[in-house]
């Protein structure tokens, strides 16, 4: 399984990326409004981040109605840099705009997936990603984990044609809130989990291995202290 972050925090990318495990990250418009970043700014901080983070993929999410407003978008996001990824929701209008861009070699990360008929247009359409949710099913009481398994088994049953040499439509989990959503995801075969850093520190994190690094360090006090 890949990992992306999920942020547009660029000191929380450059953490990541110096551990030797980011294979991406993705960004959205909530992300970018909780910064308090300017709107004059945004294309600029795409940037950052695809300069941070070299070659590999960054979603910038167009927030166009139109397909020819999300064409426009699409365009001029992916002219940004090389390693952009447009990311749009999945819906009547973006279903066309995809298939345009992708016929342009334009990658598309369709987002707010949450059901397998979705997944299916989106893959059809030429996506490139597909980030069907988690948590946010989890959120109302419905049980996230199964959705997303739906969602994999159904794209895998086919092959696409846009981007069978890079080895997609790749899906994304997204809304992931705990190392549980990563371990099934993996278990299930999705290719990529985007975490929000915090949820990727918990990864790292056990309270077994917590112990044992507490006991290792006091044992090895004791054999500095009989020096």
């Amino acid at each position: 399984m890949k990992f992306f972050i999920d942020t547009v925090n660029l000191d929380e990318i450059r953490e990541a990326e110096s551990w030797g495990i980011l294979s991406g990250v993705t960004t959205n418009p909530s992300l970018y409004a909780k910064t308090g970043g300017k709107l004059a700014d945004f294309e600029d901080h795409m940037v950052k981040i695809c300069r941070a983070c070299e070659g590999l993929p960054v979603s910038a999410e167009s927030v166009a109605e139109t397909t020819e407003d999300m064409i426009a978008d699409g365009r001029r996001l992916a002219a940004l840099a090389p390693n952009i990824v447009v990311k749009l929701p999945i819906c009547e209008a973006s279903l066309p705009a995809t298939h345009a861009l992708a016929k342009e070699g334009v990658r598309v990360n369709m987002t707010l997936v949450f059901s397998a008929p979705q997944a299916l247009l989106a893959a059809r359409a030429g996506a490139r990603y597909i980030s069907p949710f988690v948590g946010r099913f989890d959120d109302i009481g419905d049980n996230g984990l199964d959705q997303l398994e739906t969602v994999v088994s159904a794209v895998k049953n086919y092959s696409y044609g846009y981007w069978d040499a890079e080895g997609g439509p790749e899906i994304i989990t997204a809304s992931v809130r705990t190392p549980h959503h990563v371990t099934q995801a993996a278990l299930m075969g999705a290719d990529i989990a985007t975490v929000p850093f915090a949820a990727l520190k918990k990864c790292v994190h056990h309270p077994l291995t917590d112990a044992g690094l507490k006991s290792f360090a006091a044992d090895w006090a004791k054999v500095v202290a009989a020096q």
